[in-house]
Protein backbone atom coordinates (compact mmCIF):
# COMPACT_ATOMS: atom_id res chain seq x y z
CA UNK A 1 0.00 0.00 0.00
CA UNK A 2 3.07 2.29 1.04
CA UNK A 3 4.77 1.74 -2.37
CA UNK A 4 1.38 2.09 -4.48
CA UNK A 5 0.71 6.00 -2.68
CA UNK A 6 4.42 6.82 -3.53
CA UNK A 7 3.64 5.61 -7.18
CA UNK A 8 1.00 8.40 -7.32
CA UNK A 9 2.71 11.20 -5.52
CA UNK A 10 5.60 10.53 -8.20
CA UNK A 11 3.38 10.69 -11.01
CA UNK A 12 1.12 13.48 -10.00
CA UNK A 13 4.79 15.14 -9.58
CA UNK A 14 5.96 14.83 -12.42
CA UNK A 15 3.09 16.04 -14.53
CA UNK A 16 3.50 19.23 -12.11
CA UNK A 17 7.05 19.23 -13.89
CA UNK A 18 5.92 19.28 -17.52
CA UNK A 19 3.33 21.57 -16.80
CA UNK A 20 5.37 23.96 -14.47
CA UNK A 21 4.99 27.04 -16.93
CA UNK A 22 1.66 26.92 -17.71
CA UNK A 23 0.28 26.18 -14.29
CA UNK A 24 2.60 29.45 -13.42
CA UNK A 25 3.80 27.75 -10.82
CA UNK A 26 6.34 29.74 -8.08
CA UNK A 27 8.04 26.88 -6.51
CA UNK A 28 11.95 26.37 -8.24
CA UNK A 29 12.45 22.94 -10.33
CA UNK A 30 14.93 22.21 -8.07
CA UNK A 31 13.60 22.61 -5.26
CA UNK A 32 10.84 20.39 -6.71
CA UNK A 33 13.44 17.92 -7.17
CA UNK A 34 14.51 17.97 -3.77
CA UNK A 35 11.38 17.13 -2.75
CA UNK A 36 10.66 14.29 -4.30
CA UNK A 37 14.03 12.75 -3.21
CA UNK A 38 12.38 13.61 0.44
CA UNK A 39 9.04 11.70 -0.64
CA UNK A 40 10.67 8.84 -1.67
CA UNK A 41 13.52 8.79 1.27
CA UNK A 42 11.25 9.00 4.03
CA UNK A 43 9.12 5.69 3.60
CA UNK A 44 12.71 3.65 2.97
CA UNK A 45 13.97 5.01 6.22
CA UNK A 46 10.65 4.29 8.21
CA UNK A 47 10.85 1.09 6.73
CA UNK A 48 14.38 0.11 7.78
CA UNK A 49 13.12 1.10 11.49
CA UNK A 50 10.66 -1.80 11.35
CA UNK A 51 13.52 -4.47 10.60
CA UNK A 52 14.64 -5.01 14.32
CA UNK A 53 16.69 -8.02 15.17
CA UNK A 54 14.92 -9.81 18.57
CA UNK A 55 16.76 -12.12 20.68
CA UNK A 56 15.14 -15.83 20.59
CA UNK A 57 11.63 -16.40 23.17
CA UNK A 58 12.91 -17.03 27.00
CA UNK A 59 12.88 -20.61 26.88
CA UNK A 60 11.70 -22.41 30.82
CA UNK A 61 14.21 -24.58 32.30
CA UNK A 62 13.52 -25.17 35.94
CA UNK A 63 10.74 -24.64 38.63
CA UNK A 64 11.15 -25.29 42.27
CA UNK A 65 9.64 -24.36 45.74
CA UNK A 66 11.29 -21.91 48.53
CA UNK A 67 10.56 -20.91 51.98
CA UNK A 68 10.10 -17.19 53.61
CA UNK A 69 11.52 -16.41 56.97
CA UNK A 70 10.86 -13.28 58.84
CA UNK A 71 11.08 -9.96 57.26
CA UNK A 72 10.08 -11.91 53.30
CA UNK A 73 13.60 -13.07 53.61
CA UNK A 74 13.94 -15.82 51.17
CA UNK A 75 15.90 -19.50 51.41
CA UNK A 76 16.13 -22.01 48.73
CA UNK A 77 18.27 -25.76 48.79
CA UNK A 78 20.64 -26.09 47.12
CA UNK A 79 24.20 -28.40 46.61
CA UNK A 80 27.67 -27.09 45.37
CA UNK A 81 29.38 -29.36 43.18
CA UNK A 82 28.72 -32.94 42.96
CA UNK A 83 28.91 -33.09 46.87
CA UNK A 84 25.74 -34.62 48.47
CA UNK A 85 25.34 -32.20 51.22
CA UNK A 86 22.06 -30.02 50.69
CA UNK A 87 22.53 -25.99 51.74
CA UNK A 88 20.27 -23.45 53.03
CA UNK A 89 21.13 -19.98 50.05
CA UNK A 90 19.21 -16.75 50.67
CA UNK A 91 17.96 -15.23 47.74
CA UNK A 92 19.21 -12.04 47.48
CA UNK A 93 18.96 -8.92 44.49
CA UNK A 94 21.24 -7.25 47.10
CA UNK A 95 24.37 -9.51 46.65
CA UNK A 96 26.95 -8.77 44.31
CA UNK A 97 27.39 -11.69 43.70
CA UNK A 98 27.34 -15.66 45.31
CA UNK A 99 29.02 -16.57 48.60
CA UNK A 100 29.25 -19.39 50.69
CA UNK A 101 29.29 -19.48 54.64
CA UNK A 102 33.02 -19.85 55.76
CA UNK A 103 32.23 -22.88 58.05
CA UNK A 104 30.26 -24.50 54.84
CA UNK A 105 33.00 -23.94 52.87
CA UNK A 106 35.39 -25.74 55.60
CA UNK A 107 32.99 -28.79 56.14
CA UNK A 108 33.10 -29.02 52.42
CA UNK A 109 36.77 -28.90 52.16
CA UNK A 110 36.56 -26.30 49.83
CA UNK A 111 39.75 -24.59 49.73
CA UNK A 112 39.25 -20.74 49.59
CA UNK A 113 41.81 -18.20 48.39
CA UNK A 114 42.78 -14.73 49.99
CA UNK A 115 41.83 -11.86 47.09
CA UNK A 116 42.56 -8.15 47.47
CA UNK A 117 39.09 -7.75 47.16
CA UNK A 118 36.85 -5.75 49.74
CA UNK A 119 33.30 -6.17 50.55
CA UNK A 120 31.38 -3.70 52.78
CA UNK A 121 28.23 -4.37 54.58
CA UNK A 122 25.90 -2.26 57.86
CA UNK A 123 28.28 -3.28 60.04
CA UNK A 124 32.00 -3.96 58.60
CA UNK A 125 33.78 -4.31 55.72
CA UNK A 126 36.67 -6.54 54.69
CA UNK A 127 38.68 -8.46 52.16
CA UNK A 128 37.07 -11.84 50.81
CA UNK A 129 38.68 -14.92 50.27
CA UNK A 130 36.97 -16.81 47.10
CA UNK A 131 36.56 -20.11 46.69
CA UNK A 132 36.52 -20.37 42.42
CA UNK A 133 35.31 -22.05 39.37
CA UNK A 134 32.56 -24.17 41.54
CA UNK A 135 29.17 -25.14 40.25
CA UNK A 136 25.58 -24.90 41.86
CA UNK A 137 23.34 -27.48 41.61
CA UNK A 138 19.65 -26.25 41.57
CA UNK A 139 16.66 -28.51 41.50
CA UNK A 140 16.47 -29.02 36.89
CA UNK A 141 19.49 -26.79 36.99
CA UNK A 142 23.05 -26.13 37.14
CA UNK A 143 25.10 -23.06 36.92
CA UNK A 144 28.92 -23.78 36.73
CA UNK A 145 32.21 -21.11 36.32
CA UNK A 146 30.47 -19.81 39.73
CA UNK A 147 33.50 -17.86 41.73
CA UNK A 148 32.14 -17.91 45.97
CA UNK A 149 33.28 -15.59 48.03
CA UNK A 150 33.50 -16.78 52.01
CA UNK A 151 32.06 -15.04 54.61
CA UNK A 152 30.51 -15.62 57.81
CA UNK A 153 26.90 -15.78 58.26
CA UNK A 154 27.04 -17.26 62.02
CA UNK A 155 24.90 -14.14 62.69
CA UNK A 156 22.40 -14.50 60.23
CA UNK A 157 22.09 -18.47 61.31
CA UNK A 158 21.82 -17.50 64.83
CA UNK A 159 19.47 -15.09 63.99
CA UNK A 160 17.21 -17.01 61.85
CA UNK A 161 17.37 -19.96 63.67
CA UNK A 162 18.71 -22.23 60.71
CA UNK A 163 21.66 -22.82 59.09
CA UNK A 164 22.31 -20.00 56.30
CA UNK A 165 25.00 -21.77 54.17
CA UNK A 166 25.60 -18.87 51.50
CA UNK A 167 23.65 -15.95 49.56
CA UNK A 168 22.72 -16.40 45.74
CA UNK A 169 23.01 -13.02 43.88
CA UNK A 170 23.98 -11.09 41.03
CA UNK A 171 26.34 -13.89 39.50
CA UNK A 172 23.04 -16.34 39.43
CA UNK A 173 20.60 -13.61 38.17
CA UNK A 174 22.42 -11.98 35.56
CA UNK A 175 22.58 -15.16 33.53
CA UNK A 176 18.79 -15.97 34.13
CA UNK A 177 15.79 -14.52 34.12
CA UNK A 178 14.14 -15.36 37.04
CA UNK A 179 10.14 -15.41 38.20
CA UNK A 180 9.51 -15.15 41.75
CA UNK A 181 5.92 -15.95 42.97
CA UNK A 182 5.12 -15.63 46.66
CA UNK A 183 1.52 -16.87 45.78
CA UNK A 184 2.82 -20.26 45.34
CA UNK A 185 6.09 -19.89 47.03
CA UNK A 186 7.81 -21.01 43.82
CA UNK A 187 11.11 -19.80 41.84
CA UNK A 188 10.68 -20.43 37.82
CA UNK A 189 13.76 -20.37 35.45
CA UNK A 190 13.96 -18.70 31.95
CA UNK A 191 16.85 -18.96 29.55
CA UNK A 192 17.31 -15.00 28.64
CA UNK A 193 15.68 -14.03 25.58
CA UNK A 194 12.63 -11.96 24.69
CA UNK A 195 9.30 -12.76 27.50
CA UNK A 196 5.95 -11.18 27.58
CA UNK A 197 5.32 -9.49 30.86
CA UNK A 198 0.99 -10.71 31.86
CA UNK A 199 -1.35 -7.84 32.22
CA UNK A 200 -2.18 -5.63 35.49
CA UNK A 201 1.58 -5.38 36.61
CA UNK A 202 4.18 -2.20 36.63
CA UNK A 203 7.54 -2.79 34.44
CA UNK A 204 10.72 -0.94 36.39
CA UNK A 205 13.71 -0.07 34.52
CA UNK A 206 16.34 0.00 37.56
CA UNK A 207 20.37 0.73 36.85
CA UNK A 208 21.98 -2.64 37.59
CA UNK A 209 25.24 -2.26 38.50
CA UNK A 210 25.56 -5.62 40.32
CA UNK A 211 22.55 -4.70 42.58
CA UNK A 212 19.28 -3.13 41.09
CA UNK A 213 19.03 0.61 41.76
CA UNK A 214 15.52 1.92 41.43
CA UNK A 215 14.05 5.42 42.20
CA UNK A 216 11.28 5.83 44.31
CA UNK A 217 9.10 8.53 46.01
CA UNK A 218 9.08 9.14 49.93
CA UNK A 219 7.20 11.05 51.83
CA UNK A 220 6.28 12.51 55.46
CA UNK A 221 6.80 16.29 56.16
CA UNK A 222 7.17 16.57 52.73
CA UNK A 223 7.76 14.26 49.47
CA UNK A 224 11.15 13.48 47.36
CA UNK A 225 12.23 11.01 45.12
CA UNK A 226 15.35 9.14 46.15
CA UNK A 227 17.38 6.11 44.77
CA UNK A 228 17.48 3.36 46.69
CA UNK A 229 18.72 -0.02 46.50
CA UNK A 230 16.18 -3.17 45.48
CA UNK A 231 17.17 -5.65 47.98
CA UNK A 232 15.15 -9.13 48.47
CA UNK A 233 17.82 -10.16 50.87
CA UNK A 234 17.17 -7.16 53.54
CA UNK A 235 14.30 -8.28 56.05
CA UNK A 236 12.61 -4.65 56.06
CA UNK A 237 10.73 -2.44 54.39
CA UNK A 238 12.68 0.30 54.25
CA UNK A 239 16.41 1.26 55.25
CA UNK A 240 17.68 4.94 54.92
CA UNK A 241 20.90 6.14 55.61
CA UNK A 242 21.36 8.88 58.30
CA UNK A 243 22.72 11.11 55.95
CA UNK A 244 20.08 10.95 53.55
CA UNK A 245 17.48 11.83 56.66
CA UNK A 246 19.50 14.46 57.66
CA UNK A 247 20.28 16.24 54.25
CA UNK A 248 16.91 15.83 53.44
CA UNK A 249 14.56 16.83 56.21
CA UNK A 250 12.09 15.21 54.72
CA UNK A 251 11.09 13.33 58.05
CA UNK A 252 8.48 15.17 60.38
CA UNK A 253 10.86 16.76 63.38
CA UNK A 254 7.93 15.38 66.01
CA UNK A 255 8.08 11.89 64.39
CA UNK A 256 9.40 9.19 67.37
CA UNK A 257 11.88 7.02 66.86
CA UNK A 258 12.99 4.01 69.26
CA UNK A 259 16.37 2.42 69.58
CA UNK A 260 16.77 -0.93 67.90
CA UNK A 261 19.62 -3.37 65.61
CA UNK A 262 19.66 -5.40 62.63
CA UNK A 263 21.94 -7.91 61.87
CA UNK A 264 24.54 -7.79 58.81
CA UNK A 265 27.92 -7.89 57.48
CA UNK A 266 30.74 -7.86 60.14
CA UNK A 267 27.79 -7.86 62.82
CA UNK A 268 24.76 -5.83 64.47
CA UNK A 269 24.50 -2.04 63.40
CA UNK A 270 22.68 0.16 65.86
CA UNK A 271 19.37 1.83 64.42
CA UNK A 272 16.26 3.89 65.05
CA UNK A 273 12.80 1.97 64.07
CA UNK A 274 9.80 4.16 63.18
CA UNK A 275 7.23 5.10 60.50
CA UNK A 276 7.38 7.13 57.49
CA UNK A 277 4.42 8.69 56.06
CA UNK A 278 4.22 6.86 52.58
CA UNK A 279 6.53 5.22 50.14
CA UNK A 280 5.41 5.14 46.22
CA UNK A 281 7.01 2.43 43.90
CA UNK A 282 6.37 3.16 40.34
CA UNK A 283 2.15 3.68 40.65
CA UNK A 284 2.09 1.43 44.04
CA UNK A 285 1.69 3.73 47.07
CA UNK A 286 2.34 2.56 50.41
CA UNK A 287 1.17 4.45 53.82
CA UNK A 288 2.40 4.41 56.91
CA UNK A 289 5.91 1.96 56.44
CA UNK A 290 7.95 1.02 58.52
CA UNK A 291 11.88 2.26 58.61
CA UNK A 292 14.88 2.42 60.21
CA UNK A 293 17.70 4.66 60.35
CA UNK A 294 21.11 3.90 60.10
CA UNK A 295 24.57 5.66 60.45
CA UNK A 296 26.35 4.16 56.91
CA UNK A 297 29.26 4.40 58.29
CA UNK A 298 31.29 2.21 55.95
CA UNK A 299 29.02 4.22 53.06
CA UNK A 300 27.26 0.90 51.53
CA UNK A 301 24.59 3.68 49.97
CA UNK A 302 27.45 5.74 48.21
CA UNK A 303 25.97 8.21 49.30
CA UNK A 304 24.51 10.90 47.81
CA UNK A 305 24.14 8.21 45.21
CA UNK A 306 21.32 6.89 47.37
CA UNK A 307 19.44 6.87 50.09
CA UNK A 308 18.63 3.29 51.26
CA UNK A 309 17.23 0.43 50.55
CA UNK A 310 13.66 -1.26 50.06
CA UNK A 311 13.73 -4.70 51.56
CA UNK A 312 11.69 -7.87 51.06
CA UNK A 313 9.17 -7.26 53.85
CA UNK A 314 7.57 -4.63 51.15
CA UNK A 315 8.80 -6.10 48.27
CA UNK A 316 7.43 -10.01 49.05
CA UNK A 317 3.92 -8.25 47.91
CA UNK A 318 4.51 -8.59 44.05
CA UNK A 319 4.96 -11.18 42.39
CA UNK A 320 8.47 -10.61 40.59
CA UNK A 321 10.05 -11.14 36.99
CA UNK A 322 13.76 -10.41 37.25
CA UNK A 323 15.44 -9.83 34.03
CA UNK A 324 18.99 -8.42 34.49
CA UNK A 325 19.60 -8.62 30.63
CA UNK A 326 17.30 -6.30 29.92
CA UNK A 327 17.29 -4.22 32.61
CA UNK A 328 13.70 -4.89 33.91
CA UNK A 329 11.77 -5.85 36.82
CA UNK A 330 8.24 -6.40 36.74
CA UNK A 331 5.93 -6.30 39.62
CA UNK A 332 2.71 -7.56 39.73
CA UNK A 333 0.26 -6.96 43.27
CA UNK A 334 -0.46 -10.61 44.77
CA UNK A 335 -2.13 -11.97 47.69
CA UNK A 336 -0.17 -10.46 49.82
CA UNK A 337 -0.13 -6.86 48.79
CA UNK A 338 -2.68 -5.69 51.33
CA UNK A 339 -0.94 -7.67 54.40
CA UNK A 340 -0.15 -5.36 57.38
CA UNK A 341 2.58 -4.10 58.62
CA UNK A 342 4.91 -5.01 61.54
CA UNK A 343 4.74 -2.09 63.70
CA UNK A 344 5.64 -3.88 67.14
CA UNK A 345 8.34 -2.96 68.95
CA UNK A 346 10.27 -4.57 71.54
CA UNK A 347 13.93 -3.90 72.05
CA UNK A 348 14.35 -7.47 72.38
CA UNK A 349 16.93 -9.47 70.56
CA UNK A 350 16.54 -13.08 70.53
CA UNK A 351 18.94 -15.43 68.95
CA UNK A 352 19.88 -18.95 68.66
CA UNK A 353 22.74 -19.89 70.55
CA UNK A 354 24.00 -23.70 71.51
CA UNK A 355 20.37 -25.19 70.90
CA UNK A 356 18.95 -22.20 73.09
CA UNK A 357 17.08 -19.48 72.24
CA UNK A 358 18.66 -16.58 74.10
CA UNK A 359 18.37 -13.33 75.01
CA UNK A 360 21.33 -11.26 73.56
CA UNK A 361 20.22 -7.25 73.17
CA UNK A 362 17.44 -5.42 75.80
CA UNK A 363 17.54 -1.49 74.40
CA UNK A 364 17.60 0.85 77.06
CA UNK A 365 14.23 2.19 77.67
CA UNK A 366 12.60 -0.36 75.79
CA UNK A 367 9.72 -2.24 76.65
CA UNK A 368 11.80 -5.90 76.98
CA UNK A 369 13.58 -3.63 79.61
CA UNK A 370 10.50 -2.51 81.42
CA UNK A 371 9.51 -6.21 81.44
CA UNK A 372 12.99 -7.23 82.79
CA UNK A 373 14.14 -8.84 80.46
CA UNK A 374 18.16 -9.64 80.85
CA UNK A 375 20.51 -10.53 78.66
CA UNK A 376 21.14 -14.58 78.63
CA UNK A 377 17.84 -15.08 79.36
CA UNK A 378 16.90 -18.39 77.83
CA UNK A 379 13.15 -17.98 76.43
CA UNK A 380 10.95 -21.13 76.92
CA UNK A 381 7.62 -20.23 75.73
CA UNK A 382 5.95 -16.98 74.39
CA UNK A 383 2.18 -16.48 74.94
CA UNK A 384 1.74 -20.70 75.50
CA UNK A 385 3.65 -21.38 73.06
CA UNK A 386 6.74 -24.00 73.70
CA UNK A 387 7.84 -24.56 70.02
CA UNK A 388 11.28 -23.68 71.18
CA UNK A 389 11.74 -21.98 67.17
CA UNK A 390 12.73 -18.48 66.99
CA UNK A 391 10.59 -18.07 63.77
CA UNK A 392 7.11 -18.78 65.62
CA UNK A 393 8.53 -16.50 68.63
CA UNK A 394 9.29 -13.63 66.16
CA UNK A 395 5.89 -13.61 64.98
CA UNK A 396 4.58 -14.06 68.08
CA UNK A 397 6.44 -10.97 69.37
CA UNK A 398 5.02 -9.12 66.72
CA UNK A 399 2.08 -8.26 68.17
CA UNK A 400 1.80 -4.83 67.91
CA UNK A 401 0.13 -3.20 71.64
CA UNK A 402 -0.75 -6.87 73.10
CA UNK A 403 0.49 -7.76 76.23
CA UNK A 404 2.69 -10.79 76.10
CA UNK A 405 3.43 -13.56 79.14
CA UNK A 406 7.07 -14.74 78.19
CA UNK A 407 8.59 -17.59 80.24
CA UNK A 408 12.67 -17.17 81.17
CA UNK A 409 14.72 -19.38 82.27
CA UNK A 410 17.94 -17.84 84.61
CA UNK A 411 20.35 -18.71 87.00
CA UNK A 412 17.63 -17.74 89.49
CA UNK A 413 15.17 -20.09 88.19
CA UNK A 414 12.06 -19.72 85.71
CA UNK A 415 9.84 -16.45 85.80
CA UNK A 416 7.32 -15.25 83.69
CA UNK A 417 7.44 -11.82 82.44
CA UNK A 418 5.09 -9.56 80.60
CA UNK A 419 6.12 -7.83 77.92
CA UNK A 420 3.49 -5.07 77.08
CA UNK A 421 4.35 -4.96 72.59
CA UNK A 422 4.90 -1.52 71.44
CA UNK A 423 2.66 0.28 68.60
CA UNK A 424 5.35 2.35 66.85
CA UNK A 425 2.18 3.79 64.43
CA UNK A 426 0.31 4.94 67.47
CA UNK A 427 3.22 4.67 70.08
CA UNK A 428 1.08 3.12 72.29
Amino acid sequence: MAVYVLKMLVGRIRTSEEDVNSLNLLMPLQLLRAIIITILLLPCTLLRAQEEFIAPPARFITSFPFRILTGGIITLRATVNDLPDSLTFILDTGSGGISLDSMTADRLKLKATLSDRTIRGIAGMKLVSFVYNQRLRLPGLTVDSLNFHVNDYDILTSSYGEKIDGIIGYSFFSRYIVKINYDSSRIDVFTQGTIKYPRGGFLLKPVMANIPIMRAEVADDFSLYGRFYFDTGAGMCLLLSDDFVSDSAFIKPKRKWYATQAEGLGGKAPMRQGVVKTLKLGPYRFRNVPAYIFDDEYNITNYPTLGGLIGNDLLRRFNLIVNYDRHDIYLTPNSHFKDPFDYAYTGLGIYVVDGEIRVIDVMPGSPAEQAGFKQDDVIMAVSNNFSHNIQVYKNLLQAAGEKLKVLVMRQSGIEVLTLRVKNILNGR
